[in-house]
Formats: C-alpha cells, sequence, structure tokens
C-alpha cells in the first residue's frame, strides 16, 4: 500500500493538476502528501549568489504553504519541502530520502525547439526515479500514465487510473 505520495510542484497551475491524482490515491490508500519545491536561482558570474538562493527558498517555502494549507483543508496530511538545486536531482533525492512510495506529478510535454532548450524534468525524473511515476501530459486525456510492475504502489496507481 501507499504511505507517502511526492508531489514536485513548480509553481504552475499546470503542475497542481497533480493534486487530482495525488489527492486521489491518497483517499484510496491513506498516504501522506509530501509537496516539493525545488528552489533555484540564476545568478551571473562573480555576483554572490546567496542573497538570490535565499530569496528562491523562502518564495518556495510561502507558495508551498499555501498549498499545503489548501491540501489540509481538504482533510489529507501534508508535509512540504525545499530543498535547493535541480528539480531533477531534488525530486529523485527527495523521493529517496523520505522514502516515498510513488511520485505524482505533471510534464509540460514540451517539443522541438522547448523540449531542446528546457528539457523534461518529468522524462529526467521518470529516467533515474526509484520509485512508480505516473504522469499527466499538458494535453493528454485526464488520466495518469501509469508504469505496471508488480509493487503494491503500482497496483494502487493503476486501480485509481482506470475510468
Amino acid at each position: 500500500m501507499l504511505n507517502k505520495i511526492l508531489v514536485p510542484l513548480d509553481g504552475s497551475g499546470l503542475a497542481e493538476r497533480a493534486f487530482t491524482y495525488a489527492t486521489a490515491l491518497a483517499t484510496a490508500s491513506g498516504a501522506e502528501l509530501v509537496l516539493l519545491r525545488a528552489a533555484t536561482a540564476h545568478t551571473l558570474p562573480g555576483v554572490d549568489p546567496r542573497e538570490r538562493q535565499a530569496g528562491a527558498i523562502q518564495e518556495a517555502e510561502s507558495y508551498l504553504e499555501q498549498a499545503a494549507n489548501r491540501v489540509r483543508e481538504w482533510g489529507f496530511i501534508c508535509e512540504t519541502v525545499v530543498p535547493h538545486g535541480h528539480p531533477k536531482e531534488c525530486i529523485v533525492d527527495q523521493a529517496r530520502t523520505r522514502h516515498a512510495d510513488l511520485i505524482v506529478m505533471t510534464t509540460h510535454a514540451r517539443t522541438g525547439p522547448g523540449r531542446w532548450i528546457f528539457g523534461s524534468v518529468a522524462e529526467s525524473v521518470v529516467a533515474s526515479s526509484p520509485v512508480t511515476l505516473p504522469t499527466k501530459a499538458r494535453f493528454a486525456p485526464l488520466r495518469p500514465c501509469v508504469p505496471i510492475t508488480t509493487s503494491a504502489a503500482s497496483r494502487c496507481a493503476s486501480a485509481s487510473s482506470i475510468p
């Protein structure tokens, strides 16, 4: 069964669509939700990055606390985490560290030059994740893509994805 579901967010409404699946799975399994937002700050060479990093962390913490309060109002147990670094590494690391059974996230479904420039965090996480990862594409029907394995987490996710 699922005990912890990691929900990475980037501050966009698209990312928050993962709540639909995460809360459905948490309802079915009684799992706790862990909301994550990786804090990244870009600076120019020669500029001390500490102030920008602190600002990025503060912004991420504020955003996640608002999101967590909404989720708690819906009756779910929820915690937040704001690691500093690249989203892909932060997500995979926190999944391991927090012993997440499942990661539920959306994908921007970029193609062409947008994908070359920005890459795909979801694709990178899927490739290196220690746990099952249903993803939700931007323009796909409202159903998750669930990798099927024999794990309890996959069986629970698969059962929840069938209309």
